[in-house]
């Protein structure tokens, strides 16, 4: 239940019902009990680093059936060590050289309809992101004019949490991933996937590296992992191993310079990372899913009552996570807008998620605590009964 933390009530800070899911702004996600204890566990002992990351690397790898892994701080820092080995894969000697790209390819050729704020982790070791493209498509043609001696990689967003990569495949205006894949291996270009939030179906986790992309981001928070966790997993060795010797690892045990330096990690994030990965690998989903649908039940029922809202599930299709409450603003006391503000400054603070479809809001019940559904249920009388 909300307000539990002493220490928030020490230092004046108000909780907040995290009815969004997984924002960075409010936290991120809070780790299952298994996972903190195998946090507790790891800060026991202390250990040579490039061991952990390499053998939990290793073993991520078999867990995940796919050539090789390695945790990161974030998905945001696999991206950027995955575009520094792209950087300086032709060219080991240049590692301490980075964010200074003089003399080595530092272009990413990302589509248009791709884009996002979240992309700019590629420019972090040096890399310029090459946009291609119009408004209403990009093509193969487009991408491969765009190669030249400058082009370091092949930025591909898979998408978040509701993009289905079947879907995407079937998508005429965008270069999908099975036909970039082999857009750059014939072009020798690498390829680094933005594959953030596709961590279910849990096959996802390993859709991208077992079918020819050489690095692929995954953000840690979605499996249940810490907010400050990430994977970075990919086809190519090299690659790999360059990400590997550019992180903080390469400048404790190499001692290079390298800009890694500054997304080090702590053991506990490491050991987290994989036991979370392991819980969710294994996790029977169908009912945790049962539980958010029982959940979600305590509000659906109650709130279609009121005046000027019509419920839906969230998302419309795949699993049921959340719902959608759609807000008729002619015969609510509130419009969405004026309701999340409300929601955001009331007591207890709720924060819902937003979209692109209008006049709505979205409770999503896998971030919040047990119990809090029926403070989100009151709340949302209060507002709008």
């Amino acid at each position: 239940m909300a307000g539990r933390s002493k220490i928030y009530k020490d230092l004046g800070i108000k909780p907040v019902i995290n009815a969004h899911g997984h924002p960075t702004a409010i936290g991120g996600n809070n780790p299952s009990k298994v996972v903190k204890a195998a946090m507790e566990d790891a800060s026991l002992d202390y250990v040579k680093m490039s061991e952990l990351v390499k053998v939990s690397g290793e073993r991520i790898a078999e867990m995940l059936n796919v050539p090789f892994a390695m945790v990161t701080p974030g998905c945001s820092a696999a991206l950027s060590l995955g575009a520094a080995a792209c950087i300086t894969r032709n060219n080991e000697e240049a590692i301490e050289q980075l964010p200074d790209v003089t003399g080595l390819p530092n272009e990413f050729i990302i589509q248009k309809q791709l884009r996002v704020s979240y992309d700019k982790a590629v420019t972090v070791p040096g890399g310029v992101l090459i946009e291609v493209g119009n408004e209403d498509r990009t093509t193969e043609k487009d991408i491969e004019e765009s190669i030249n001696e400058n082009t370091a990689g092949i930025h591909y967003l898979a998408g978040g949490l509701y993009d289905d990569p079947d879907e995407r495949e079937q998508r005429t205006d965008i270069v999908a991933f099975n036909k970039l894949t082999k857009l750059a291996q014939r072009n020798n270009i690498p390829l680094l996937v933005d594959a953030a939030g596709q961590v279910y179906p849990t096959n996802r986790l390993s859709l991208y590296a077992q079918n020819g992309a050489d690095l692929v981001g995954y953000g840690g928070k979605y499996f249940e992992g810490l907010n400050t966790s990430g994977l970075l997993v990919g086809a190519n060795e090299h690659l790999i191993r360059l990400a590997y010797r550019l992180s903080f690892v390469g400048f404790e045990y190499e001692h290079t310079r390298v800009f890694g330096r500054s997304i080090k990690m702590d053991r506990q994030t490491v050991i987290g990372t994989f036991v979370a990965l392991q819980e969710w690998l294994k996790m029977d989903h169908e009912s945790r899913l049962a539980q958010y649908e029982n959940r979600l039940n305590k509000i659906r029922y109650e709130i279609a009552n009121l005046p000027g809202v019509t419920v839906a599930d969230f998302p419309d299709k795949g699993m049921v996570e959340g719902l959608r409450i759609m807000i008729d603003k002619n015969a609510s006391r509130l419009s969405a807008d004026e309701l999340q503000e409300s929601l955001k400054n009331g007591d207890p603070i709720i924060h819902l998620r937003t979209d692109t479809v209008a006049n709505s809001l979205i409770i999503r019940i896998q971030t919040v605590d047990d119990g809090d559904e029926h403070l989100i249920l009151k709340r949302l009388q209060e507002e709008l009964g």
